[in-house]
């Protein structure tokens, strides 16, 4: 008698893995850049000369492929609603409705307003909620980085971690940018914060501090994007990081390594992160590139390349930390192959999906804590444990906490409450610093009725 090996049942199953191939959107369908070719496109510096950065610029690429209603749309919410300025480089721009086949005027035109990248990074007025554009608990800085400064661009919030923002600038600008305050040019909603002493000197401050304060071990290096600080001075801050003793753990983020893959592959690049990497692996630091990737679409094989390029010259890990932005991936299907896309193909350890920060205007991107629990759960078992995502909420005056981790719950009003287990570095002489209870904020639009009411009252 044999013993059959019968196979499971997959297609019953709430999500069906399937490996997909990358694929770089043919960027010659856009009537701007018919006449690109691969070596241009190959290239960091002609990326970062033809970004686009108003509307007028999308346009030339565009041609009328997308509606003048569109351009009105997308003019009237940088007027109106935007809390960072316009600023695509080509690459990102050309995973925007890369299913969609362009056939006369007007044809990508609904294409363009469903695509889950246009959706967060070129935003227009139409996206935005009516009703609550913006929580009455929304702030600039909703994470109080700044009042946590230990020197200027130096967050130390947690115990053993800081965040060393290097430059407020970036090679490319999402709309949801937590850093709103401080990051990219102004808008006319937003004057945005200034670094007011000398980037020498500022840097210098900053490693004086580490030095200093041997509690710390860990440094977030970041900014806006480091990839926008040349390769020879984000060398040389990292190689004098690297001589202090308490410093064991180094993260560069960077967005660029899918928004612009290109400046990775730069030969300098390569061989500046090497130097950096084969000096961290001889003083036992484990140095790692995070990057911000929120949808499987920005995932192509130039990015794919970025990636294996750093791992091979010597970085630890490439990890991922999204954002958990409704019209984008609050759907755990869409989740899913994100998650696959960048592990599997382009080696990318996905790692963190943070809420959307409460900063203004940005309502209708995020979701309850109760909806965020629900997707963490619906992710759960499909990928390896080391390989799938928390989903987090980074709480006020608190810092990251996993979405199930909060204390106490008023799903009618929205209003979830947590507790930490250490001290900010602004809470040295706080006594109810640990017994306290600190509150986030469910967006208003997904309370029961009563709940609505109940903040049209009380806003």
């Amino acid at each position: 008698m044999s013993v059959e090996t019968i196979a499971p049942d997959v297609a019953g199953q709430p999500y069906r893995y399937a490996r997909v191939q990358l694929v770089e959107p043919d960027w010659t369908r856009f009537p701007g850049w018919r006449d690109v070719t691969a070596a241009d496109w190959a290239s960091a510096q002609w990326q970062r000369a033809h970004c686009v950065k108003n509307p007028h610029q999308l346009r030339e690429v565009l041609g009328d492929l997308v509606a003048e209603s569109f351009y009105v749309d997308l003019a009237r919410d940088h007027a109106e609603r935007a809390t960072m300025s316009m600023l695509l480089p080509p690459q990102m721009l050309n995973t925007m409705a890369s299913g969609a086949r362009p056939h006369g005027p007007g044809s990508l035109t609904e294409a363009f307003l469903g695509d889950p990248v246009r959706r967060y990074m070129l935003p227009v007025f139409s996206d935005r909620r009516t009703d609550w554009p913006s929580h009455p608990h929304s702030s600039r800085d909703s994470l109080h980085e700044h009042d946590m400064w230990a020197a200027e661009g130096l967050t130390h919030r947690y115990p053993t971690k800081v965040l060393a923002e290097l430059l407020p600038t970036c090679p490319q600008y999402c709309g949801h940018c937590t850093r709103m305050d401080l990051v990219g040019n102004s808008t006319p909603q937003v004057d945005k914060l200034k670094f007011t002493v000398k980037p020498t000197d500022r840097l210098e401050a900053m490693l004086t501090y580490l030095r200093t304060t041997p509690q710390v071990r860990d440094v977030v290096v970041s900014g806006g994007d480091v990839a926008n600080m040349p390769i020879a001075r984000l060398e040389d801050f990292l190689t004098r990081l690297l001589e202090i003793e308490n410093i064991r753990d180094i993260r560069l983020a960077t967005k660029a390594l899918m928004g612009m893959p290109q400046h990775w592959l730069q030969d300098d690049v390569r061989a500046g992160i090497e130097r950096v990497a084969t000096t961290a692996r001889s003083r036992g630091v484990s140095l790692a590139i995070h990057t911000h990737v929120n949808h499987a679409n920005s995932v192509t094989p130039l990015v794919a390349d970025a990636a294996r390029a750093m791992m091979d010259a010597g970085v630890r890990d490439v990890r991922n930390q999204g954002v958990l932005l409704d019209g984008v991936n609050a759907d755990p299907h869409v989740l899913l192959d994100l998650s696959f896309a960048l592990l599997d193909g382009a080696q990318i350890m996905p790692y963190y999906l943070y809420m959307c920060d409460m900063i203004p205007n940005a309502e209708h991107w995020r979701v309850s804590v109760a909806r965020a629990q629900q997707l963490q759960h619906e992710i759960m078992g499909y990928l390896p444990g080391f390989a799938t995502p928390r989903i987090v909420c980074d709480v006020p005056f608190v810092g990251k906490r996993w979405v199930h981790q909060l204390a106490q719950y008023d799903t009618e009003r929205g209003i979830s409450y947590w507790t930490k287990n250490y001290r900010t570095s602004i809470e040295a002489a706080d006594n109810e610093a640990l017994t306290r209870l600190y509150e986030y904020y469910d967006p208003i639009h997904s309370l029961p009725r009563s709940g609505q009411d109940w903040w049209r009252q009380h806003a």
